[in-house]
């Protein structure tokens, strides 16, 4: 996304940024900063950066074709950029990060930036913070798994946490419209591969901290470090942490800037719950925060991990000025991000719901929500990634089949794996016993389900959530579980 203002930067700047001398014209400027080779325009310093799979470094010559004036590589994609005008670096991603801020002035500290971090609850919390700031008359911006919002703007998003250049980029846009607020999800493997590097948060929020992701990470000690590392005097001024996990509490020990502590029902954190009373309609909830004052609303949401999230939603915004009576009045306005536990209603007499659930702990979370105003049985239909931490497939089949009535195995994204062997690590050490089942295809496994359903029980769709793809075997095809969901059950009619 591209701001509207001129920018620009020149390589005298950029050498003291980076603290080091750089072999071109001092004089020399750069408009514009991009990684993609594709979005390149006249005037751009492109950001080649080593990948997974290739080096950046080897679209440079198609970059400077387009217009970019010169690259900024580390020594290997020097060598594969050579003869090309290159800014040599120790570190790529540190020195396009640093680059891309101060292009565009440093644009998350115009605005109160509020960045949420966790294994679940990230979309949630920065979705319903960004509608409370809407509804409040504070105008806001967006950033995160499901879309990138600007004021009433929004367009759909293609990672959690944007590459710096285009986080900073995005980040202009909105200061450049006078947006008050910034809120925007926070993945370990944007800390990881250090695109947050030269932002700075007003606040950061911490959710929970479970099993994911460790294809990446590789243990749970570095997935925690990895989420940790935005709780220091680089990246933040405030911190509000929910210590009912183990994670959380260590974190709120160690954090290493002014930590505010939540709690569903530790009278001893900072902000915690004195009430909460479930309701056919959502759930009533009355919670205490810093200096003793009481907050009375109720919320459409349901499920306790979801009141984990109402509660880091009501702290960040009490602590960013929002009148306490003006929070009560709009919280039971607030509506769930798209694909999280969003109801399917086609007019039929049983509840359906699809949810992003894909770890062990969001999947009995969820299915533990829904058995609490279930009369009949859960149905439950789920499916794990290829490509991605093998190790929690088992854990995820456990979880299907232990907390649902009936439990239904299907295939998620398969990516480049075979779908049965993803599907055999799942359910490898389990008995199934009629009518639960495992089905390959998808879209059979939902019609499945739904010839299943009867008057009180609720369909459980879980895995996808808002996706509205398919990866199979190097294509993406259309498939969203929400239309596919809707088509079938308007075919009951």
């Amino acid at each position: 996304m591209r701001p509207l203002l001129d920018y620009s930067i020149s390589v005298e700047k950029i050498s003291r940024i980076l603290g080091q001398e750089i072999n071109l014209d001092p004089s020399l400027e750069f408009t514009g900063v991009t990684s993609n080779d594709g979005e390149v325009v006249d005037g751009d310093l492109f950001l080649a950066y080593p990948g997974a799979k290739t080096h950046g470094a080897h679209f440079a010559s198609n970059a400077i074709s387009r217009g970019a004036r010169a690259i900024v590589t580390d020594l290997e994609g020097t060598k594969i950029a050579d003869g090309l005008p290159v800014i040599t670096v120790s570190n790529a991603r540190v020195a396009g990060a640093l680059i891309s801020a101060h292009l565009y002035r440093k644009p998350m500290q115009e605005m109160v930036s509020i960045g949420i971090t966790g294994t679940n609850g990230k979309t949630t919390v920065s979705t319903l913070l960004y509608q409370l700031f809407q509804e409040a008359g504070r105008e806001s911006g967006l950033i995160g798994t499901v879309e990138t919002r600007i004021a009433r703007d929004s367009v759909a998003s293609a990672r959690t946490t944007p590459e710096a250049d285009a986080l900073q980029g995005i980040a202009a846009t909105m200061s450049e419209r006078h947006l008050r607020h910034l809120v925007m999800e926070v993945s370990s493997h944007a800390m990881v591969m250090q695109r947050l590097v030269g932002s700075h948060f007003a606040m950061v929020g911490f959710t929970n901290l479970s099993q994911d992701h460790l294809d990446f990470h590789h243990s749970m000690e570095n997935y925690f470090n990895a989420k940790a590392s935005l709780f220091t005097l680089e990246y933040a001024d405030k911190a509000f942490i929910n210590i009912d996990t183990e994670f959380g509490l260590r974190l709120f020990s160690e954090c290493g800037i002014p930590a505010t502590s939540l709690s569903r029902n530790n009278p001893q954190a900072s902000w915690h719950f004195t009430s909460i009373t479930p309701t056919t309609t959502g759930t009533s909830f009355s919670a205490r925060g810093a200096g003793g004052i009481l907050i009375e609303s109720s919320t459409p949401l349901h499920g306790y991990f979801n009141l984990d999230n109402i509660l880091l939603v009501l702290a960040i915004a009490i602590e960013c000025g929002i009148d306490p009576l003006d929070c009560a009045a709009i919280f039971p306005k607030l509506k769930g991000a798209p694909g999280r536990m969003e109801a399917i209603e086609c007019g039929q007499n049983f509840t359906a719901l699809v949810d992003y659930a894909h770890t062990p702990d969001a999947v009995r979370s969820v299915i533990s929500t829904a058995s609490q105003f279930t009369t009949g049985k859960v149905i439950a239909v789920l499916g794990c990634g290829g490509d991605r931490d093998a190790s929690k497939r088992p854990l995820m089949g456990s979880a299907l089949i232990e907390e649902s009535g009936i439990a239904i195995f299907t295939s998620d994204n398969p990516r480049s794996e075979d779908p049965k062997k993803i599907l055999e690590d799942m359910t490898e050490h389990l008995k199934l016993e009629d009518p639960s089942r495992v089905i390959v295809d998808r879209e059979e496994a939902l019609s499945y389900a739904v010839s299943l359903c009867r008057p009180g029980d609720t369909l459980l769709v879980l895995g996808k959530g808002h996706e509205n793809g398919q990866e199979i075997k190097g294509q993406k095809i259309d498939f969203d579980d929400r239309l596919v969901l809707a088509k079938i059950l308007e075919e009951l009619r």
